[in-house]
Formats: C-alpha cells, sequence, structure tokens
C-alpha cells in the first residue's frame, strides 16, 4: 500500500503522462504509474539503495544529486515533475521549484508541515525539536535543512508568479480529514501541492 502523499499523487497523473521524479526513493510511486496509467519516465535518486531497489522494480532511474540542478533534461523535456518529500532537504528548494517548472509546465510538490499542530506542541510543551513520523531524525543528524509550512510554500508560489491548481494534505498513513482540509497549516501533517507555471 503506497503513503497518502503518494496515491494523491497517483489520482493526479493523467494517462500516458512523461514523468520525472525526482529523489524517487525505490520507484514505488513510477512503478505503479507505468502499470495502471502507462507512464514513462525516470527517477532521480541518489541514495544506492534505492537506486538498486528502482532497478528491481523495472523503474527507469539515474543517480543524481538534486542540489546540481536539472541541467541534464531540456525544457519542457516532460509533462510532469514530481517531488516527494525531498524539497525540505535541497539546499535551495526555490531554485528546484524553477527547474522542475522549465523541465514540465507543471508539478506536485509533498513536504513535512512544520507547523502541525503536534509538531508545534512539540516544541512548545518539551523544549525540544519535534521528532515524529514525518520529522524522524533529530536536529543533529536530520537531512531536511529547509523545513517549511503551508503558508511558506504558497507565498514562495506567489513571490514566484506561480499558479497554485490543487493542495491536499496528509495525516499520517491516509489522506486528511475536514478539519485538516480546512485549516492544513495547522491540521496537515504533509503538505501535498500541484502547481504551474501557467
Amino acid at each position: 500500500m503506497m503513503r497518502a502523499d503518494l496515491q494523491r499523487i497517483h489520482d493526479w497523473v493523467p494517462h500516458g503522462a512523461r514523468v520525472l521524479d525526482l529523489g524517487c526513493g525505490d520507484g514505488t510511486l513510477l512503478a505503479a504509474l507505468a502499470e495502471s496509467k502507462n507512464v514513462t519516465g525516470y527517477g532521480l535518486e541518489i541514495d544506492p539503495d534505492g537506486i538498486t531497489a528502482c532497478l528491481a522494480r523495472g523503474v527507469n532511474v539515474i543517480e543524481q544529486n538534486l542540489d546540481e540542478g536539472l541541467s541534464n533534461f531540456e525544457d519542457d523535456a516532460c509533462d510532469l515533475v514530481v517531488m516527494t518529500q525531498a524539497l525540505q532537504a535541497l539546499r535551495r528548494p526555490d531554485r528546484m521549484l524553477d527547474e522542475m517548472l522549465r523541465v514540465a509546465d507543471e508539478c506536485i510538490i509533498t513536504f513535512p508541515n512544520f507547523a502541525y499542530w503536534r509538531h508545534r506542541a512539540y516544541l512548545g510543551l518539551r523544549g525540544y525539536m519535534p521528532v515524529s513520523k514525518s520529522l524522524p531524525h533529530a536536529w543533529y543528524d536530520t537531512p531536511n535543512i529547509h523545513l517549511s509550512t503551508f503558508n511558506d510554500f504558497e507565498q514562495l508560489c506567489r513571490d514566484k508568479g506561480l499558479s497554485i491548481v490543487d493542495r491536499a494534505v496528509g495525516v499520517g498513513s491516509r489522506g486528511g480529514n475536514w478539519a485538516s482540509r480546512r485549516w492544513p497549516n495547522l491540521f496537515g501533517e504533509i503538505a501535498i501541492f500541484r502547481v504551474t507555471r501557467r
């Protein structure tokens, strides 16, 4: 069974699309899209175990450090670029967003929402940086260097003149509920956005 954010992305990807999956992990999403929606594309991954898992699934994967950009892909090379829970680990997430929308007209991005109420309570009541399912590392060994919120990402899109086509929330291993859809910045654990340059 796929994570809630991957299932939402799966639902949004059109049949037969050319997809580039950045930080594709073990290739779960691309394998499911190829099987059920006849999607073609590539995954980019830096972790050797993820690359091995992709190859075992028959997913086309390229070993690549996302901090180095996407210069090996031409403008409009894909229909859609996807990045799941990797944006916060990049040195310049704003530049990667530009690159994603250079390679495709639309992108889908997910990331942990640092303003989630449990994270706020953990920090406020315990006085320590939160550790949770969506933020599983301690402050000193986390790959996350740019923690953000729904509001932060929406502001970045406004500053860049980008359109948010859709947004969704994940809470734990499932999709959001009425409260997380109404107040995603407070009750959404995982932010899920569809963004276009149109």
